[in-house]
Parts: structure tokens; sequence; C-alpha cells
């Protein structure tokens, strides 16, 4: 019972780690001056593919 109760906590960190990184990556686009149709590309890029979406995000931002 101990083990679950640790794999639903982490789960639950990166649930909202996830949720945390998509939001600062909508942000950071519409502060660098890009169109809100962009920036919610970006949103769902991040919550569909976390970790690839960030790192894509992260390389094409500063275009």
């Amino acid at each position: 019972m101990e083990v679950f109760a640790v794999i639903l906590f982490f789960g639950f960190l990166l649930f909202l780690l996830n949720i945390l990184t998509s939001i600062w990556a909508y942000r950071d686009s519409i502060r660098k001056g890009n169109s809100k149709e962009y920036a919610i590309v970006v949103l769902m890029g991040t919550l569909f593919f976390p970790l690839l979406g960030l790192i894509v995000y992260l390389v094409i931002r500063n275009d």
C-alpha cells in the first residue's frame, strides 16, 4: 500500500509540473509578442507532449 501512495504522489507531482510548464510556455509565448493562436498551439503541444513539446518550444522560442 505504501508503494502505491508513493507512485500516486509522484504521478501527481509530474502532472502538476506538466500543467505549470504548459502555463509558463503559454505566457512566455504571449510575452514574446506571438499571436494568441500560436500561444494556444504551444500550450496544447506542451500539455499533450510534455517533454518533447517543452524541448521543441525552448528550441524555437528565440526565432
